[in-house]
């Protein structure tokens, strides 16, 4: 096993951590943006699952990541 990471596992791993950021602060943000504009809150619920799909999708990648790191 070597000592440095694949680079394109390490840009996999950086988009998994900006996909993971950007879906917790869509989460935070999400009362505050549906009431600034003045929706309805079922848009609310929208963005909120919005953010858990991105979650869901950087788990996978998270977990494809660790599975190529180890047969290396």
């Amino acid at each position: 096993m070597s000592d440095r990471l694949d680079p394109k596992l390490a840009r996999q791993g950086r988009i998994a951590a900006l996909v993971i950021a950007g879906a917790a602060i869509l989460s935070i943000f999400a009362p505050v943006i549906v009431s600034a504009l003045g929706l309805p809150a079922r848009f609310e619920i929208l963005l909120l699952l919005f953010a858990l799909a991105a979650f869901i999708w950087s788990l996978v990648v998270a977990v494809r990541i660790w599975q190529k790191s180890r047969d290396t």
